[in-house]
Order: structure tokens, then C-alpha cells, then sequence
């Protein structure tokens, strides 16, 4: 069994600001090491389970957060947030299960730790179809377009049951308890490592006896809505062609899911620019 472990870091054991994982900031290099130690444990129990090849995605910031020195010499690597499919690389139709390791609630989430969706600063909410999503649904409907469900996710306590919510009652790993959005009643490493490593291996076992929840696969083409948080990220955005807008909103459709995904990246970009 193949596994792709997706990552991010606001969800990762004892994070609760954002000094805390953003590069340059003097308590950025433990919570470094904090997401590797998550990540590992990820790994180890995907391996118990019978995953027989994992690979993972470094999915913050730009993807260069992990300690590959670090790390289980068992996985590879997908270093970047430059790659094709960001957060995701790696995902593909060989791959048969995927886990979230360090997952956050969607924008505008009541204790949540971080809350946001891509960018804290610029996107405000997206949809797609008529589906509110945050990062779990755009990248869950994009391992769903190659047929692949996720497995597991960890994070604080909304993160885990929004990902449930939108995917599937999968398995489950909260390391911290959020009591606002820059606090929380937060988990050991050394408590939260085992508590996700069980939850890998949970996860990997149901796969094999395929009792996991079925891909996330959306209805063709795929209304993506963009809400900006300004209107002039609005502005830049509506000049890529084909899109819609009103107000702050921006939408365009796409064919499949993998033109939705680089669609939304595009869209955000655009309106990152100055």
C-alpha cells in the first residue's frame, strides 16, 4: 500500500501563534522540529499498519519545514509549495490512501487554532460547487479526482471535525484542544507522537480492509468561488479570463478537480500581487 502523508503547521503539536511557524522567527526552528517529530510518527504508524511506500508533502509556507535529516529514512520527501500540486504532490492514481498531519480549521472557525484557508491574509472563504471548504476539501477532492480517500487527519480539536464533517468518519489523532484562536490546551510530544502514530496505524489497517471513507469526488465542472478579503485582491484576481465577480467574490469553472485546484492557486496568487 501506498501512502501519501500531506503536512502542514498550524495543526502540529503545541502550536498555538503564528511566531511559532513562520520562518525567520526565533521559535520557528522547534516547532520545525515538533512538525518532523509528528510527521515521523505518521510514518512509523503507516508502516505498522502495512504501508509497504510513503511519501510526504511538506505543505507550509514554502514547503520547507520539515527536517529531511530528521526524518524516516522509510519515506521520501516532496519539498516545495512551487510543485504542481502544492500542499498534495505526490498524489496520483497509485497512490491508496492519504493522511492530513497538521491540519487547521477553515477560515472564520471558532476555536481553531490559526484558522485560515491558504492565505490568512488574502482568501476569506471558497467553495466548491456549493461546498464550503477549507484546505482538508480542496486538497480532499483532489486526491478524490484520482480516486483516492483520505485516511486519517491530526490537528486541534475543530480542525479534525470539520475534516470528519466534509471526508468521512476516518481516524482521527487531536493533539491540542483549541480555547481561541491563539490558545489551546496542548498535548506532550511525546503523548501526541503516540497518539498518532495508533491513528496511522488504525488508518492503514482499515485501508487494507477497506473500510475507510470513500474518495471525496465533487460533480463536473467545478464551480470554484473565491471570497478575497479585499477588493482589490478581488481586482487582480478577475483578470485571469473566465472568471465572474461580485464584490470581493470571484468565481470560475473548471472541467475536473485538477484544473479547479490550479485554477484556485492562480486566483490567489493574482491577488497576492502588489
Amino acid at each position: 500500500m501506498k501512502i501519501l502523508i500531506a503536512t502542514d503547521m498550524e495543526g502540529v503539536t503545541g502550536v498555538v501563534s503564528w511566531e511559532q511557524v513562520t520562518p525567520g522567527h526565533y521559535e520557528y526552528p522547534r516547532f520545525r522540529k515538533l512538525m518532523t517529530q509528528d510527521v515521523n510518527a505518521a510514518i512509523a504508524g503507516a508502516f505498522e499498519g502495512g504501508a509497504t511506500d510513503v511519501i510526504v508533502a511538506d505543505g507550509h509556507w514554502f514547503g520547507t519545514n520539515i527536517l529531511i535529516e530528521e526524518l524516516d529514512p522509510r519515506a521520501r520527501l516532496n519539498s516545495s509549495t512551487s510543485a504542481p500540486f502544492s500542499m498534495m504532490q505526490g498524489i496520483d492514481e497509485n497512490i491508496n490512501g492519504v493522511m492530513f498531519v497538521g491540519y487547521h480549521a477553515r477560515q472564520g472557525s471558532q476555536n481553531a487554532i490559526c484558522d485560515h484557508t491558504w492565505s490568512s491574509k488574502t482568501v476569506a472563504d471558497v467553495w466548491l460547487n456549493d461546498i464550503q471548504v477549507g484546505e482538508f476539501g480542496l486538497n480532499g477532492a483532489l486526491a478524490g479526482y484520482f480516486g483516492v480517500p483520505v485516511i486519517m487527519v491530526t490537528g486541534d480539536q475543530t480542525a479534525c471535525l470539520q475534516t470528519v464533517e466534509l471526508l468521512g468518519n476516518m481516524e482521527t489523532a487531536i493533539v491540542k484542544n483549541a480555547t481561541g484562536r491563539h490558545s489551546a490546551e496542548c498535548l506532550p510530544p511525546q503523548v501526541s507522537a503516540k497518539l498518532i502514530q495508533d491513528a496511522a496505524r488504525r488508518a492503514t489497517q482499515k485501508l487494507k480492509r477497506g473500510s475507510v471513507p470513500e474518495p471525496f469526488v465533487l460533480e463536473t465542472p467545478i464551480l470554484v468561488t473565491v471570497d478575497f478579503m479585499t477588493s482589490d485582491m478581488a481586482d487582480r484576481a478577475a483578470r485571469m479570463p473566465g472568471t465572474q465577480r461580485e464584490g470581493n467574490r470571484v468565481q470560475i469553472t473548471a472541467p475536473d478537480m485538477v484544473a479547479a485546484y490550479m485554477a484556485f492557486r492562480t486566483l490567489v496568487g493574482m491577488a497576492q500581487l502588489s
